[in-house]
């Protein structure tokens, strides 16, 4: 078990790697350097990991649509979320967590700013509302596949690919995409918005200082759209017949 979770936690760091090859050829990134871009990896990496952890299988609710294994779930005395959410777990998924971890550890006594009680208090804030951002985003578009059914593929450009996008300095993509992901997919709460307060940076869109302390008032309302796209599912779907 221990070998498997390394071995997951080596693969997950692979972007890292990616990372730190970039800086062996430009001192910043988008004008970051090098603590502030892993700051950014760090705290999107454990929140991703984490959601991953809790409700990273709900993706495989398109699989059992098509095979008709929802049918059961649907008359157990448990939420069918918490069942798929369950199954097959395996401890080795924890190594997912361990490269988050480290790279925080490493960077935070690394950023030049001035810590503040606010910004100690942001660094676990963000985590704890990115973990929830992402996880009410895997619950949301798990929701969608009661209607695309084999909409898995797609889906993951949300999650997988909001984990990817969120480790780096959101300046560094078109004004436009930035709008998409803030205003339309929040993923610019996970920790852009809040990692503009801890390293004291202007926001690139123009907006209003309080929009970097909206991420937890954001993962509520990402939540409440998951239960909401989740129940409704539930409500309108019809079984395979299998």
């Amino acid at each position: 078990m221990v070998l498997l979770s390394l071995s997951t936690a080596v693969v997950s760091a692979l972007d890292l790697a990616a990372i730190l090859v970039m800086f062996t050829r430009a001192p910043r990134i988008a004008g970051f350097s090098a603590p502030e871009v892993l700051f950014l990896y760090g705290t999107s990496t454990l929140a991703f990991a984490v959601a991953d952890l809790l409700l990273g299988t709900t993706e495989r609710l398109g699989r059992h649509i098509r095979e008709g294994s929802l049918d059961s779930m649907l008359v157990r005395p448990v939420s069918p979320l918490i069942q798929i959410a369950t199954e097959d777990f395996s401890p080795r998924r924890a190594g997912k967590v361990i490269p988050g971890v480290a790279v925080l550890g490493l960077a935070l006594p690394r950023l030049d700013v001035g810590w503040t009680p606010g910004r100690v208090a942001m660094v676990p804030v963000m985590v704890v509302t990115g973990t929830v951002i992402f996880a009410g985003l895997w619950v949301l578009t798990a929701a969608l596949q009661f209607v695309l059914i084999d909409g898995h593929g797609a889906t993951k450009s949300v999650t997988y690919g909001g984990a990817f996008l969120t480790q780096y300095p959101m300046n560094m993509f078109a004004r436009d995409f930035v709008r998409g992901v803030t205003f339309a997919v929040p993923l610019a709460f996970v920790n852009w918005q809040p990692a503009l307060y801890v390293l004291d940076r202007p926001d690139p869109l123009g907006l209003p200082p309080l929009t970097r302390f909206a991420a937890p008032a954001v993962a509520v309302l990402v939540c409440a759209l998951a239960s909401v796209a989740w129940r409704a599912g539930l409500r309108h779907y019809r079984s395979t017949g299998s």
